[in-house]
This record gives structure tokens, sequence and C-alpha cells, in this order.
């Protein structure tokens, strides 16, 4: 049988990985190198070569859109349907196996799948059934508690035992919840997997059944396996040791969603007849690219070690852009990617990268200004999320309380006990006598005309501690400056807090985008509003605008803007990674955490870095205002791990006091000069305000504005015209 088809498209290294001899095979595939190629090829092989039949291999990756293209790659390299292999994600292969074995799995034959809402809902219930508080016990706090233990494979009766009254409390909803689902026929994305694996490894029946058909077991991204699916990996290859597993120790970036890079690493003890293959050529990045990325990596202790290489191109350097603060660095960003543009590239092909959601703001503000069309990838616009959405409805209403939408968004959030039962009331009355939800719940509260609708006494106390949380926000942010509005309604709607309860990177992000709106709107408070609207609704207006702005469609030509998280496995030929500093990537908790969290920081730029197909950008702001505060930043450390010769550090005309640190720069003209001279980061002196740096210039002519960031008074934006500046002593 002729299978040198399988072969024709591989290097030496991709083909020793695919023709390796049965036994354990782990395949460290470098960013951009080819491991869907390799693994398709490698079932193709074992079906052509070794007589391996389809239906005794199972296939397992991690989203379904990696799954589909695995299997129409497969049917295309054997020209053959493939409708009888298991080829899915590890959520989707357990499901199908409890289908098939529901009663042995203690489910019945029409059990139904909670989604993370549903889940939520039931854990809610949960917490009701057991009178137990959800401003103490945040939903989202127990949901991240439950689905942990699940994906440590460990049941309620299975966690350590604890003197500790929190533990104690969040186990009794475990096994609330527990037996609420199994009473009900519901199970959760978590339990898929657990009971999936339980269902072999308590019958021993149907784990010889499933270890004999399944004689290769493949795994792609095998670096993001929790602890539960590696278990089951490990079980279902128990007795034929064939598990090949493709996957790359430096770009395990998912620590905190329960991904174990340990599965990786500690590999070869399992599987102590394992063969490791190295795919070290890469197909994306040039070579000036590659070696700056591997120049960081290396700096990571844990690892198994490759090194990438290209056959292509060596490229133009890395370049390294200081800015003076996050407005310089989103416009010096969106003035390259304009020039990209002008030369003939596509928008498409430029994404803007950052470590925190809350940065994307400065980038959109700056792309809205000059009609730019663009999508945030994988998330929402600044905006539009939710978090942002609630603080806005509180300063809705403190503005206009008849804002019923903005009502309705708050008056439980954070909960506090007012339930749909009391809101529904609340709006019946509003209906009946042609009131806001505002007036209505005013009225029924002092008993004015209340008709056949009554308020129990706990609902009553409740809705009146909204109320006055309302007046309260109103009457304290009264003749405040706007920025101090929002941090005065933050403080009294407890909204931060509310969110810190919610565990893992997600809750910690709405924290900090929360922090940014107030960063937002001392930006805002400098701006000229074109009438003479109170900055809080001028402000609001703008929230309203932007938001409504929509992003791009997905088949239009626009700038990609995305998480370092979200950009994982896809490629653009231009990539600014921005915001390298210290605190902000590596973020501060990976540097208080000793547990190994600087070491997926790293991986995390590794994996950004490899992104870049032709150039790459590196940018930091000397001075940032981000999560409301500003302060002068030092360069990330992962700037000083990336040899001279391999960057090139850029900064605008003229040369000013600022430098990078051991960076030899060069200078280039910019947009940024006006025709008056005067430039951004030049030193000047105003009359009456003193010394400062221009950090932003708009427009040109005598209509120009200006802003200055002076030794004194902060930041000011100035008419140029008017300023009366001279260049500093």
């Amino acid at each position: 049988m002729d299978i040198s088809h399988i072969f024709n498209e591989l290097n030496d290294a991709q083909r020793e990985a695919v023709a390796a001899q049965p036994g354990p095979l782990l395949i460290l595939a470098g960013a951009g190198s080819g491991k869907t190629r390799v693994l398709t090829s490698r079932i193709a092989y074992l079906v052509e070569a070794h007589q391996v039949s389809p239906l005794s291999i199972l296939a397992v990756t991690f989203t379904n859109k990696a799954s589909r293209e695995m299997r129409g790659r497969v049917e295309q390299l054997l020209g053959i349907p493939m409708g009888g292999m298991w080829i899915g994600t590890f959520h989707s292969l357990a499901h199908r196996l409890l289908r098939q074995h529901h009663e042995d799995a203690g489910l019945p034959p029409g059990f139904q799948i909670l989604d993370s809402d549903d889940q939520l809902r039931m854990i809610k219930r949960s917490l009701k059934e057991l009178d137990l508080d959800e401003s103490y016990w945040p939903p989202k706090q127990v949901q991240w508690f439950i689905n942990g233990h699940k994906e440590e494979g460990r049941r309620p009766q299975h966690v350590p035992q604890s003197n500790d009254p929190q533990q104690q409390t969040l186990l009794a909803v475990y096994s609330h919840y527990e037996s609420l689902c199994q009473r009900f026929g519901l199970i959760d994305f978590s339990e898929l997997l657990l009971r999936a694996f339980e269902l072999l490894k308590n019958n021993e029946v149907l784990r010889a059944r499933y270890q004999d058909r399944f004689q290769h077991v493949l795994v792609d991204e095998f670096q993001d396996t929790n602890s539960i699916q590696y278990a089951w990996l490990k079980l279902l290859v128990q007795r034929s040791k064939n598990l090949f597993a493709v996957g790359d120790d430096d770009q395990s970036i998912y620590g905190w969603r329960g991904a174990k890079v340990e599965n990786i690493l500690l590999f070869e003890k399992d599987f102590p007849d394992t063969k490791t293959v190295r795919l070290e050529q890469n197909y994306r990045s040039t070579t000036s690219i590659l070696n700056a990325a591997n120049a960081v990596i290396e700096n990571n202790q844990t690892r198994l070690g490759k090194n990438l290489w290209t056959a292509g191109e060596e490229g133009e350097p890395v370049k390294l852009y200081t800015a003076y603060n996050e407005q310089d660095e989103a416009r010096f960003v969106i003035d390259q990617i304009q020039a990209w543009v002008n030369q003939g590239g596509a928008r498409s092909e430029t994404a803007i990268l950052y470590r925190s959601n809350a940065q994307s703001r400065t980038f959109e503000e700056r792309l809205i200004n000059v009609g730019m069309p663009y999508r945030v990838y994988g998330g929402l616009r600044f905006f539009e999320r939710a978090e942002i959405k609630d603080a806005l409805a509180y300063l809705r209403l403190c503005e206009s309380p008849d804002n019923d939408p903005s009502f309705e968004r708050v008056v439980n959030t954070p909960t506090r006990g007012i339930g749909n039962k009391t809101v529904d009331q609340v709006r019946e009355f509003a209906r009946q006598n042609q009131l806001s939800m505002w007036q209505s719940a005013n009225q029924m509260l002092s008993g004015a005309g209340v008709g056949g609708i009554q308020l129990t006494n706990r609902a009553a106390s409740a809705l009146a501690v909204f109320v006055k949380l309302i007046n309260t926000i109103k009457e304290q942010i009264r003749e405040q400056d706007l920025y101090q509005q929002i941090e005065i309604m933050l403080d009294l709607s407890k909204l931060i807090e509310h969110f810190e309860k919610e565990k893992g990177e997600k809750g910690q992000a709405r924290v900090e985008n929360l922090k940014e709106l107030v960063t937002a709107a001392r930006g805002y408070e400098l701006e000229e509003t074109e009438d003479d609207l109170p900055p809080l609704t001028s402000f609001l207006a703008h929230a309203s605008l932007e938001a409504g702005e929509g992003q791009a469609e997905e088949w239009e030509d626009c700038v990609q803007l995305m998480s370092l998280h979200t950009a994982k496995g896809l490629e653009f030929p231009l990539v600014f990674l921005t915001g390298l500093e210290e605190g902000l990537f590596p973020h501060q908790r990976s540097l208080e955490d000793g547990s190994g969290r600087l070491e997926e920081e790293r991986r995390l730029c590794y994996v950004g870095m490899t992104r870049a197909m032709q150039q790459l950008w590196l940018s930091y702001a000397e001075v940032r205002r981000l999560y409301g505060s500003e302060k002068y930043t030092s360069p990330s450390r992962f700037l000083s791990e990336i040899p001279d010769e391999l960057i090139q550090a850029i900064r605008p005309k003229p040369k000013t006091v600022y430098e990078t640190p051991s960076r030899k720069s060069t200078w280039v003209d910019d947009q940024s000069t006006h025709e008056s001279g005067i430039s951004v980061g030049m030193a000047v002196t105003h009359p009456k305000f003193g010394d400062g740096m221009v950090i932003n210039i708009e427009g040109h002519g005598e209509y120009a504005r200006i802003q200055i960031n002076f030794s004194e008074l902060g930041s000011k934006w100035l008419v140029l015209a008017y300023a009366n500046l001279s260049p500093a002593a």
C-alpha cells in the first residue's frame, strides 16, 4: 500500500513523530510547528500502515472547532468518511459515553446538561433551600468551589475535613447541589468528565471493554489538560500504553482555570518508555521574532526545553516603543496600523494584544476617534461589559431616577434580598398607576394608594435599603468631580466588593474594569463638551454612544483587539504586544504568588510574541493611568530578557529626558508634531501652570488642542493658540 501521500508535506521531525512505533509518545510541538497536521497524519498512518480500525482510535481536543478541523483533515487524507470514529472534545466524548451507559452511570435516559448559567441558577436554588444569604455566599464563588473540586476528582465526601466554618458551609452547599442535580437528572460540564471517569473506574466490565476497544488514544493541546482529564486518559490506555500526546509546555497559560502544566512535565515519569519528539521548525514567524521569543522563554526553569527556528526570512527586528502614557501608546499603535494600511496591508491582518481587558478602553477610544473599524475578539467592548453596565445604571438612576431599565438592572445587584416577586409587584404597581418603577417603589413604601398589592415586611425592608442607597449616592456625589462621583458610587454600592468575591481571572477582570471606569472619567473630565451639559450627563451619553457604535461585522476589514489568553492559536502579520510593565505584565498577582504564576506569565508573553508572522511591536508607558489611579511604571522584566541586538527601540522626535534603559533609540518623525514645532514629549513652560511635558496633540492650526502633564497640576488640555507656551529652560 502506498502511504507516501501521508508524508509528502512533513519535515523530518514531523515524519519521525507520525511513523513512530506504538507506545507512549510525547510530541513537544512549538508554536506554529504544524501540530494538528502531525496528529491527523498519525491517525491516517495508523489506519493505512498498521491496518488499525478507525473505530479503535480515540482522538480528543479542547474545542469543537478543532475537533471538526481534525475530522476533516483525516477524511481528506484517507478519502473515506470517519463518522464512526470517536473524535471530539473531552466533554463531547464524555457525553457520548454517558448517553450509551446512562444506567450504569446512575443517570436517567433523558438526562440534561447544565450550561454555566443554568448551573448558577441551581446553585442559587441550593443556597435558598439552605437559607443562606447570597450576599454572604456569592453563587459565583460557590460555582468556582464546586467545579474546582470536581476537576480534581473530589466529591463532597472526598474533600479533606476542615474545622473552617466557611469550608464546611461550602461543602454543605456542594452536597445539596449534587442531590438536586441527581433528583432532576441534571449534570454540569465538570460533572460530565467526573461522571465519565467514575463510570470507567468503578465498572470493571466497561473499563475492560473500552480499554480493549481504544487501542490508540491521541490528545491535542495536552498542556491544557486538568487532573480529571489526564486521569481519564491514563485509565483508557492502562493496557495498551498507546497514548500520543501533542502539546507545548511553553504555551501552558490556563493554570487559573485548572490546567496542569505538571501533566506534560511528568509524562515521561508516568510512562517510563516514552519516546519524545520535538517539533521546533516554525512555519509562522520570522527568525527575528522567534529568536526574541526563545530568549524570553529560556528564563523559565520548569520546562522540557526546545528552540524554535525557521527556514524563512530573517525579517525586521522586533521594535520597542516607549510611550509617555497610555494615550500616547494608543496613538502610536493606531498610527502604525494606519501606515500599514496605507502601504497596502489589511486592517484584519493586525492585532493589538493586552494582558488586562481594561486596557482595551484606550485603544477603543482612539480607534473610534479616527474612524477605524475594530472588533474585540472573544469579548465585549468596554462599555458593553456587564459590570460596566451595572455601574452606569447606578449613575443613571442618580441622574434620572425614572430610568426603569437601570432600576431593574441594579435593584438587586449586588444581591440585597429583593427577589423577582418583589420586582414584579413594583412593576405592576407602576403599570396600574402610570408611574416609573422608582416612583412606584417610593409610593409602595410610603403606603400611598397600594391597592391590592402588598409587600411583605422583608421585601419592604430590602426595597427601602435600595431606595436609601440611591438617595445617599445622589446626595454624596453632588458638586464632586466626575471621577470622584464614580469612586463614591462604587464605594457605596459595594460593586467592587461584590465582584471581588468571584474567584479566578474573570472576577479580577471585572474589578479591574470597574476601576478603569474611574480612569475613563478622569480622562473625560479634561474634554471640552460641545454644550453646557453637566459632566455626568455628558459622560453617560458618551458611554451610550460608544456602546451603541457596535462592533465591526466579522466579515469586515477591521483591527483585532484581544487579551493574550484569547490570542492563543491565532496568527497575524502585524502584532502589537502592549502594556509591558511590571505589575501589569507580568501581572501583580504573579509577582506576589510564589506558586509558578510568574512562569505562566512568561509563557503568556511567549504566546503573544509568537502570534506575529512578519512584524512584532512591543510597547510600554512610562506613566499609566489604569484601574482608577496614575503611577510611574517600570519596564517589564520580559523586555530585559530580550538581547539588545534583537530589538530596536523607537521613540518620537524630538529627544526628551526620558530614555529606555539599556536600549539604543532610533529617533523618528511621527504625526505628533504640530506645525508650530511643539511635539509630543517636549518639555514646555506655561506662564500660570509652570513646567510640564506635552503628552498629546489633537488637530492642526491655531485651534489645535494640546495636552500637557504639569508638574504641579497634573494633566490639562489647552487651546494651543492661547496657551502662550515656551520651551522649558
